[in-house]
Order: structure tokens, then C-alpha cells, then sequence
């Protein structure tokens, strides 16, 4: 009969089954019947029917076992490899998806709890990584006590001087304005600005920018006059309020094309910057090289300098000349061979001055105070006296206690510093080291070169530039009120640019007041100046002056800052949620890394599958099925040797199963072959031809 195809034919020997010798592992060990072979109308596919030859049937090839393990492996399926890894892991809670499997709530219950833990540690990690890359910072306070630098100190005059070179325009300079104080507001000041005076005259015309009076009309004058327009009787003298009318000069552009005025409310305010303007024109004249002032100025200007109960010397202070504070002197700055050190607080460790406040030959609508003043700054910073100083009261020993504070930030990602000025966009105009100060008034100075195409003489000048004069710049006064007015709302971008410089070191300082010399003490103090120091003044109380500076405590606070949220901070937070979401370790992140991998391994694997089997070999599959349908079974190869089986099962009739027929293999058939009938030296197994 015959077989389904890919089912092997077994034959079946009468006589009683023998041990095979030498049968491999794998291979199926069949009974055999003593009845003669049957039709086995039942074979399904895949069964298997030995034929046993006159030899031993040859060993098929071993298979691998199942203990035996690849190098590199990968599960089959993303199912294979989740179950792996739930029966496995670490991360509690992962097996219950896998042992509740039989019990669709539960694991939909435990799929949910994992899924949404999962999501609230990440949620928790991302707002850790959000607060480590926002950088925040911690302050700390040092306490220190040890011996303390004294800091720079710099007291000027407030006095300016009367340079001979320029001393004729100052002269004209203070009769025009006379004239304009006497046209505004008819005062005479003649005997207080300029003595011998030549008498009034129209010197207005003589001077550029003159300072005017301009009406401003107020909102109540406005609805005076809409009454009286509306009243019948005409009013030819209306009575106007000097509240209505402000004090101010015109500053026009080079070619006159827009001019607007710099007023002022208070007469006062508008004579002292109106003068101060002219003044600057003029001092700009003053040649490069100047000679130098008189060294007993210092002299005349400080009666008694004592620093740690030791007098001061020349080489304890420099000079130089500020053009509104006059001759200013800087105590134990960097040019000092060897620094102050205070080792003691208190009033007797520091620097004791005894100073001379009266002003002779002083320009009296530049400076309208008396007395002196003084700042505290650091060896290396310049002194704006502008900035942080503060006046001296004639008559009075004033006592400024200081406190040292240290101030250290974090630079790079932490805060937007400086250490050394280095990195920021501005030239450092100063000799000195950067500070946030010394950074903006050079960046105004740029802009006023760029701008305007001179350099404003309260600044320091670049070398090859002058400074401004509206003889040789007629429009520097209207340029530089419009970039003086877009400086203070940094749209220059100065603010911006000059970044605070990391390390700084300031001084708090607090001062207190008292009458010197007293009533009982004050006679033979002003006998033994006019006896040593030539001191003769009708007013003496107003002449002298008296200031003490020291460390109030050697205690000095330093802050400085510090990273809140470091790497070892960010790693312990991570761990800390992760134990207490999971309970896990580190070894559980490798075993989620290492199921990401597997996921992407199969993945790629699956797709590369998916386009071999669609564009390397299209429609293999088609074809082979088509070509194997269309081979007969009946025209076997030229070199195929009929087996008696097959012989057998052609007698029986055709094949009940319309399959195509696979000859048996014949592994006794390596000679010639046999004739059908033949039963000696042929094979070891008889085939009858009837039934049974």
C-alpha cells in the first residue's frame, strides 16, 4: 500500500525481536510483528516505520543536548523573555505578574501597581535631575579671628584746586556767572565769587550753552487760563508763580537738528551742574603734563597722621587730584612697602588724622559743602569717592568702626562671576584689579568715546583720545546727557557685561559723632596748631576737623558658597527612591539595562527576518511549494533502484492518498541491484507476496 508522504515504511520481521547493538540515543526502538506486513491505513504524518537492511543501520548524527549552551544567546519571543525575566529579577514585585498569571485580576491588579510605581520613581528622579542641573547653592558662615590687613583709606580736600594754567577762564568763568545769577534771579553776588569785580556787563553772549529760564506750564495755570478765557474781563498782567518756571541750559546736536534742554527745578541744582559743565570744558585745556603741586600741601591739609600710636611718614599715602574733590591723599595703598597690619581692635590701633577743613582759594559753586571727605576701600581697588565715600564735619571727631566681611562665589554653572575679569567684554580702563565698579565706568567710557568721540574726564582716558571740549566737540554735552540717560536704564548693556567678581572683600563700617575740641580743652588745642602748624583762622571751630578709623574686632565673617546638590548627593537621592519604590540595588539597574538590551536584539532580529524574507527571497516559498507539486511520483531518478517494499506496495493497487510518494532510502543497495524474486544474499528479510 502505500504511505503518506515524509512517513517511513517499517518493516516487519516474524522473527522475535533482538537487542540491536549500537543503536544511537534518539533513535525510536520498534517492536515487530510476527504477522505479515498490513496496510496501515492509520500512519499519521511525522510517525516513523525502520526498515531494517541485512547490515546495521547507520548511527544518525547527534543532535545537541539540551545542557549544551552557545555563547550568545536570545529568547525566541518578547513572552519567553518576559517570563524569563520576572521569574528572575530582583525588583520585588515583578514575579506576582508571572505566578498570577491563572488569575486575570491579579495580575492586572499587580501590572497597574508595577506600572504606576514605576512611573512615580521616575517622576520622583526627574525631579532630582531637574534640581541638580538648576545648580542651587548653599551658604556657609565662617567665623575667623586672626590679624587683620588695614584696608586703603582716602580722604580728599573737597577743595578743588585752582590750576595756575586755567586760572584766567575760571575767572571769566565766575563773572559770566554773576551776570547770569544777577539776569535770573537779580542777585548781586559779586562780593562771594569773584573778588575785585569788574562790574556787570553782558558776558553771556561770550559763553556757549548760557543757562536760561524756561516756563513750564503747570496744570493749574492751564485751568487759570480756561477761566480767564472763558471770563469776560481780560487779564494783561497775569501774576505767573516761580514755581512754573525751571532752570536749564540748551544742548543741540552737530548739526543743530535736534536740541533739547537740561532743566532743573531747583535753581541751585541747575547753577552747580551748569557750572560744573563749563568747568569740565575748561579743565579739559589743561596740558598732558602738569607740574607738580606743592608738597606741603599734605601738610597743610593734615596737621597730625597716627597709625598704631606711630606717626605716618611720606611713604605711607600717594597723591592725586580729583577734579570736583580736590587733592586727595590714599593711606597704605598697594605702593606701600609694607602694609598696615592692625593686631588689636579699638580706637588707639588705628589711624588717628587731625585735618584742616578751611577752603582757600576754593571754587565756591563747585564745591557748597566744607569739611573733608574720606572713604575705606581695599589696597587694590581705585577710590570712588563718588560712590562710597561720605563726608567729615568740620568741628567734629568723628569715630568709624570697622568689620571686615569675605565673600567667595561659585563660579561656571553655579553663578554668573568673575574671578579675574578676564572673561568679561570690557577693556579695564583702571590700574588696577577688577571690580564691578571699575567695570562700568570703563564701559561708559567706551561708549562715550564711541559715541560721542571723546572721553569724559571724570574717567580714565585711553591712550590717543582726548577728553571732551566744546571748543574742539561742540555737541559732546548733548551726546553725552542722552548716553548718560540710556546708561541708567542699562540700555548700554554696562550692567549686563560687568559681572560680580567672585571674591570680594568689603567693610562695614559705622560711625559716631562728637564735639571737638571741647569748651574747656578748645584754647590750648588752637594755641599749639597756630604755634606748629601756622594754624590762624577767625573761626576756629570750623577750621579743624578730626577722624578716627579701626577695627571695631579683629572677628571677621567670611561667607562662601557651596554646590546644595553634588554628584555623590544626586546618586544617594536616586538610590534612596529606588529601595524605596522597588527595593532594590544597583545590580537591579543592570538587570533593567539588560532587559532593554535583550528587547532591542530581538527586535532588530525579528525585522531582519521580516525584510530577508521580503527582499533578499521574494516568493521563495511560492515556488518551492509549486515545484514540489508538480514532481511525479512514478519517474523517479535514472539512478533509482526499486526496493522490494516498494514492489509490495505496487501489487496492493494505487494509493488511497492522492500525496506524492518519497522512495524509501535503500541502504543495502551499494551493488547492483537484485532481482525482485531473489531471496539469498539479498537481504536478511523475506517479503511474501500474498496476504496472511
Amino acid at each position: 500500500m502505500s504511505s503518506i508522504k515524509g512517513n517511513k515504511l517499517e518493516e516487519q520481521d516474524p522473527r522475535p525481536l533482538q537487542p540491536t547493538p549500537g543503536l544511537m540515543e534518539g533513535n525510536k526502538l520498534e517492536e515487530q510483528d510476527a504477522s505479515p506486513p498490513q496496510p496501515t491505513p492509520g500512519l499519521m504524518k511525522g510517525d516513523k516505520r525502520e526498515e531494517q537492511g541485512l547490515g546495521p543501520e547507520p548511527a544518525a548524527p547527534q543532535q545537541p543536548t539540551a545542557e549544551e549552551e552557545a555563547l550568545i544567546e536570545f529568547h525566541r519571543s518578547y513572552r519567553e523573555l518576559f517570563e524569563f525575566f520576572c521569574n528572575n529579577t530582583t525588583i520585588h514585585g515583578a514575579i506576582r505578574l508571572v505566578c498570577s498569571q491563572h488569575n486575570r485580576m491579579k495580575t492586572a491588579f499587580w501590572a497597574v501597581l508595577w506600572l504606576c510605581t514605576f512611573g512615580m520613581m521616575y517622576w520622583q528622579f526627574g525631579l532630582l535631575f531637574g534640581e541638580y542641573f538648576s545648580y542651587p547653592v548653599s551658604l556657609n558662615i565662617n567665623l575667623n579671628s586672626d590679624k587683620l590687613v588695614f584696608p586703603a583709606v582716602t580722604i580728599c580736600t573737597l577743595n578743588p584746586y585752582r590750576y595756575p594754567e586755567i586760572k584766567e577762564e575760571l575767572e571769566e568763568l565766575d563773572r559770566i556767572t554773576q551776570q547770569t545769577l544777577f539776569d535770573l534771579y537779580k542777585y548781586d553776588s559779586s562780593p562771594t565769587l569773584v573778588a575785585g569785580s569788574r562790574g556787570r556787563r553782558d558776558l553771556r553772549g561770550t559763553l556757549l550753552h548760557p543757562l536760561q529760564r524756561l516756563r513750564v506750564p503747570s496744570p493749574l495755570h492751564g485751568a487759570r487760563q480756561a477761566r480767564s478765557a472763558a471770563s469776560s474781563v481780560r487779564d494783561n498782567n497775569p501774576q505767573v508763580d516761580w514755581k512754573d518756571w525751571k532752570i536749564g541750559f540748551q544742548l543741540c546736536n552737530q548739526n543743530k537738528s535736534d536740541c533739547f534742554y537740561q532743566t532743573y527745578s531747583s535753581g541751585v541744582d541747575a547753577v552747580r551742574e551748569w557750572y560744573r559743565f563749563h568747568y569740565i570744558n575748561i579743565l579739559s585745556r589743561l596740558p598732558e603734563t602738569l607740574p607738580s603741586l606743592e608738597e606741603d600741601t599734605l601738610g597743610n591739609f593734615i596737621f597730625a597722621c597716627r597709625f598704631n600710636q606711630v606717626s605716618c611718614n611720606q611713604a605711607n599715602y600717594s597723591h592725586f587730584h580729583h577734579p570736583v574733590y580736590g587733592n586727595c591723599y590714599t593711606f597704605n595703598d598697594k605702593s606701600n612697602s609694607n602694609l598696615w597690619m592692625s593686631s588689636m581692635p579699638g580706637v588707639n590701633n588705628g589711624l588717628s588724622l587731625m585735618l584742616r577743613t578751611e577752603q582757600n582759594d576754593f571754587i565756591p559753586l563747585l564745591s557748597t559743602v566744607t569739611g573733608a571727605r574720606v572713604m575705606v576701600h581695599g589696597q587694590d581697588e581705585p577710590a570712588f569717592m563718588d560712590d562710597g565715600g561720605f563726608n567729615l564735619r568740620p568741628g567734629v571727631e568723628t569715630s568709624i568702626s570697622m568689620r571686615k566681611e569675605a565673600l567667595d562665589r561659585l563660579g561656571g554653572d553655579y553663578g554668573d562671576c568673575t574671578k579675574n575679569g578676564s572673561d568679561v567684554p570690557v577693556k579695564n580702563l583702571y590700574p588696577s584689579k577688577y571690580t564691578q565698579q571699575v567695570c562700568i565706568h570703563s564701559c561708559f567710557q567706551e561708549n562715550m568715546i564711541k559715541e560721542c568721540g571723546c572721553a569724559y574726564i571724570f574717567y580714565p582716558r585711553p591712550q590717543n583720545e582726548e577728553y571732551c571740549d566744546y571748543r574742539k566737540h561742540s555737541s559732546w554735552g548733548y551726546c553725552y546727557y542722552k548716553l548718560q540717560a540710556d546708561f541708567s536704564s542699562d540700555h548700554l548693556g554696562c550692567f549686563t557685561k560687568c559681572r560680580k567678581p567672585c571674591s570680594v572683600t568689603s567693610y562695614q563700617l559705622s560711625a559716631g559723632y562728637s564735639r571737638w575740641p571741647s569748651v574747656t580743652s578748645q584754647e590750648w588745642v588752637f594755641e599749639m596748631l597756630s604755634r606748629q602748624n601756622n594754624y590762624t583762622i577767625n573761626n576756629k571751630r570750623n577750621g579743624v576737623a578730626k577722624v578716627n578709623i579701626f577695627f571695631k574686632e579683629l572677628n571677621y565673617k567670611t561667607n562662601s558658597e557651596s554646590p546644595s546638590v553634588t554628584m555623590v548627593t544626586l546618586l544617594s537621592n536616586l538610590g534612596s527612591q529606588w529601595s524605596l519604590w522597588f527595593g532594590s540595588s544597583v545590580l537591579s539597574v543592570v538587570e533593567m539595562a539588560e532587559l532593554i538590551f535583550d528587547l532591542l536584539v530581538i527586535t532588530f532580529l525579528l525585522l531582519l527576518r521580516r525584510f530577508r524574507s521580503r527582499y533578499w527571497s521574494p516568493g521563495r516559498g511560492d515556488r518551492g511549494a509549486q515545484e514540489v507539486a508538480s514532481t511525479q511520483a512514478s519517474s523517479p531518478p535514472s539512478h533509482f533502484c526499486p526496493h522490494p517494499t516498494s514492489l509490495y506496495l505496487s501489487q496492493l493497487g494505487p494509493a488511497p492518498s492522492p500525496a506524492l510518494t518519497a522512495p524509501p532510502p535503500a541502504y543495502a543497495t551499494l551493488g547492483p541491484c537484485p532481482s525482485p524474486g531473489g531471496s539469498a544474499g539479498a537481504s536478511s528479510t523475506a517479503y511474501p507476496l500474498g496476504g496472511p
